[in-house]
């Protein structure tokens, strides 16, 4: 997995890019980002499914927060992303979330 931030100049937002790799998604058919950002909506930010078999999405974040988020494949397996800038214990679902610093 992987996440990518790109700072726009002369803006408060970032732009991070979420990616999942085809050996990662594992034959999913649907992925979507799931975190604070979204309300832990699963159909706020679904990703879209490249050729290549990769799940990808872009957001447009604020600068100066941090967010927790996990992903969620076909309805019901979550991941944490392995490129994350940390991990926060959930007791709530029992697992770590990734956690995502702007």
């Amino acid at each position: 997995m992987s996440l990518a931030k790109n700072y726009p100049k002369n803006s408060s937002k970032c732009r991070v890019t979420f990616k999942i790799p085809k050996d990662v998604a594992n034959n999913a058919e649907q992925a979507s980002v799931v975190g604070d950002f979204n309300g832990w909506d699963a159909s706020a930010a679904q990703m879209k499914k490249l050729k290549t078999g990769c799940f990808s999405l872009t957001l447009s974040l604020p600068v100066g927060s941090t967010y927790q988020f996990r992903y969620l494949l076909n309805d019901d397996s979550w991941m944490s992303d392995s490129e994350a800038d940390g991990y926060a214990y959930c007791t709530y679902a029992n697992c770590e979330n990734s956690i995502l610093t702007i």
